[in-house]
């Protein structure tokens, strides 16, 4: 298929992946922290609380709206751009949008229209009951998208039927309860709380260096930190899990996200270092310009072993026999006898030949879990772009450690100073606003770029899966999506930062 058709189809997939996750994460957070704040209205009685749900509710609810129309243009592309791949595994990768959009899409919205009009139609408690069902909606939302996702990842559950060219699902609770699945759903909504913690104490700070709305900022605050802070180390134990399944499922995302061309026992990890780009997997460059590194982490983290060995980039391509690691040029030649066996399967369908078709199917299923190879033109294709992948990941690490500490300082002061006082830590948590949604992107860009090129882990390669359709079209696509989701991030800031000037008081 013509490159520069697939690249456009990736840049445009990637285009509206990322400008989604700009509006879902603080959805998927907000939404508890809102329904936190009418649980305590509602037990107490307090106008000040319900002023405040108010509040926090309409920057939800404006995110949200917004949220919605990059999702559906998201989930279109998969028809439009990708139909090699929507065929390809359709019968699996659908089921579960189709549960996320007829249950848990439709859950929220409906009590979404309660919730945000429902305060003087409905209870308090059923008002109450409303919120909590958003928020529950939102993220059960996330996690139909993420068992998607995570079979893309660690593909099971299914069987390849060569008669239609298709994966058919022949389990659904192997692809729901996939390891890989339920640790980036976990993962993952655990970056959104934790952004919309960030949201929260970042739009509080901005009103205590104001010195407006002192005490509604100072609660807010205390709510934002306390859930950032347990949602932040909550984050930290996901991503442990999260990294060891990418070891078990995905070693060279592993090794790209560490930078690690050599395989070692006891691997340390990269706690900051700068990458020497001339380093390639055939020559002796030294990895890095500068680095340091903390002992026997990468192997306690990926194999939850200090003394385990972890696979080097070069261990993968090329093999590694004492390890029992095969190259993937081996891999490669039994992915083509796989696309060999399909196309004599289907020619001796055809001939009526069904002894030949059998044998030819034995050949096919034998060879099955490296299909996606036979589409490789070299080995060293397996290895995705490292430089991106280690510093995205660093980059996340990092903000992530910043988070938590900021979270703690916050919760700190509010509880036992005057946090009014603190302006350089106030103006520190405004800023971490933007940094929190670096932090999710880089987290996005690790998961995806770090398992190119495959569109399905050792199925199906990204060059496979595009439709076959003019560069130009997809070209244009590219642009009008680049405008309009610019035009709506815009609108959102504008309309976000006009309410926060507002205030809770609407105003008065």
């Amino acid at each position: 298929m013509e490159e520069h058709l697939v690249d456009w189809s990736r840049a445009q997939f990637a285009l509206t992946a990322m400008y989604h996750w700009i509006f879902v994460p603080l959805t998927l957070g907000l939404g508890f922290i809102v329904a936190i704040m009418e649980s305590i209205y509602v037990k107490t009685s307090s106008e000040f609380w319900k002023k405040t749900t108010k509040f926090w509710m309409t920057l939800f609810a404006i995110n949200f709206a917004i949220g919605v129309a990059t999702g559906i243009i998201m989930e279109f592309e998969f028809g439009t751009n990708w139909a090699n791949y929507s065929w390809f595994v359709g019968d699996i990768f659908g089921a579960p949008l189709a549960v996320e959009g007829i249950l848990a899409f439709f859950m929220e919205s409906t009590f979404f229209a309660v919730m945000f009009f429902g305060w003087d139609k409905v209870g308090k408690k059923f008002h109450l009951l409303s919120t909590w069902l958003v928020a529950v909606g939102s993220n059960l939302s996330a996690l139909w998208i993420l068992v998607a996702n995570g079979w893309m990842q660690y593909p099971v559950g299914m069987e390849f039927n060569p008669d239609t060219v298709r994966n058919e699902m022949m389990n659904f609770w192997d692809v729901l309860f996939s390891p890989v699945a339920i640790s980036k759903f976990l993962h993952t909504i655990g970056s959104g709380y934790v952004m919309a913690s960030l949201f929260v104490v970042g739009v509080s700070a901005w009103y205590l260096l104001k010195g407006r709305d002192v005490v509604f900022a100072k609660k807010s605050m205390i709510i934002g930190a306390t859930f950032g802070l347990i949602t932040s180390l909550f984050l930290i134990l996901s991503g442990d899990e999260s990294a060891h399944q990418v070891a078990l499922k995905q070693p060279v995302k592993l090794a790209a996200m560490e930078g690690l061309y050599e395989g070692k026992e006891s691997a340390g990890i990269v706690a900051v270092g700068i990458l020497n780009n001339k380093k390639t997997l055939t020559n002796d460059e030294e990895t890095f310009n500068f680095e340091l590194e903390i002992p026997y982490a990468l192997a306690l983290l990926g194999y939850h072993d200090t003394t385990a060995y972890v696979p080097g980039l070069k261990d993968l391509v090329y093999g590694n026999e004492t390890r029992g690691i095969i190259s993937s040029q081996t891999k490669i030649d039994k992915g083509k006898l796989a696309v060999t066996a399909l196309e004599e399967y289907k020619e001796a369908k055809k001939a009526n030949d069904m002894i030949k078709a059998q044998k030819a199917r034995a050949v096919l299923e034998e060879n099955m879990k490296y299909f996606g190879y036979g589409y490789l033109k070299s080995p060293e294709q397996i290895v995705p772009p490292v430089a991106t992948t280690f510093y995205a990941f660093h980059i996340m690490v990092t903000l992530g450690g910043w988070f938590t500490v900021l979270f703690a300082l916050l919760l700190y002061l509010c509880m036992k100073k005057d946090i009014s006082d603190y302006r350089l830590l106030l103006t520190s948590a405004v800023w971490s606003i933007p940094l929190g949604y670096i932090a999710g992107e880089a987290g996005w860009v690790v998961a995806e770029v770090g398992r190119q090129p495959w569109a399905i882990q050792d199925l199906m390669p990204v060059g496979i899966a595009a439709t076959k359709i003019a560069t130009t079209n997809v070209m244009i696509s590219f642009f009008m999506f680049a405008t309009l989701f610019t035009l709506l991030l815009i609108a959102e800031i504008k309309i976000m930062t006009k309410q926060i000037k507002i205030g809770p008081d609407g105003g008065h």
